[in-house]
């Protein structure tokens, strides 16, 4: 069986559209972009402010309403109909202090097919824990059990791919991805 590894954020849910619509564009009426102009990620530059401006609404938006975030209706159905078919992990970049409301939220919403949930945390001011993986490749590497990625980060998707994984760019404005999710969850079923 082959294992599937599952980004969390922009992939099994749209952080980066929730927090847009529901945290920055009501704090900042005037915003000049749409959601589909942010074409980097961070979208700081975009945005015109500091990086640690968008960090900092970022972390408070995910403390909020992390928890509540609704997953991607056309994941669900696709675990239903093929998830039983893989093993499923998460692996996602987030920040220490609150991984554990991301864990909670994948066992919550996708617990009946993803059973471990893993996380290269994001660097933050005052952190000050054992650093294992400065990111997600090099945890790949160490784990080396990995068959399929599925992210939005082009970054991961290139370095996982030099690892060997067969790799799925979840389409987001800033990865200019050309394949639909449509397309892509139908060639990941096919992957058995």
């Amino acid at each position: 069986m082959k294992t599937i590894v599952w980004d969390v954020d922009d992939v099994l849910n749209d952080l980066m559209g929730a927090w847009f619509a529901e945290a920055w564009l009501p704090a900042h009426p005037r915003c000049p972009v749409t959601y589909g102009q942010l074409t980097q990620n961070p979208p700081h530059q975009a945005l015109a402010v500091p990086l640690q401006e968008y960090l900092d609404s970022l972390d408070e938006f995910r403390a909020a309403h992390g928890a509540a975030l609704v997953p991607d209706s056309r994941l669900l159905e696709w675990f239903h109909l093929h998830g039983h078919r893989f093993r499923h992990m998460a692996l996602t970049a987030v920040p220490y202090g609150i991984a554990d409301i991301w864990a909670g939220w994948v066992v919550k919403h996708f617990g009946h097919w993803i059973r471990s949930f893993n996380f290269v945390p994001s660097p933050r001011a005052g952190d000050a824990f054992p650093s294992y993986d400065s990111n997600k490749a090099d945890f790949l590497k160490w784990w080396a059990r990995a068959d399929i990625i599925v992210d939005d980060s082009p970054a991961h998707i290139a370095a996982a791919g030099e690892l060997g994984l067969t790799t799925f760019t979840y389409p987001r404005p800033w990865n200019h991805s050309s394949e639909s999710v449509a397309v892509l969850l139908e060639s990941l079923a096919r992957q058995e």
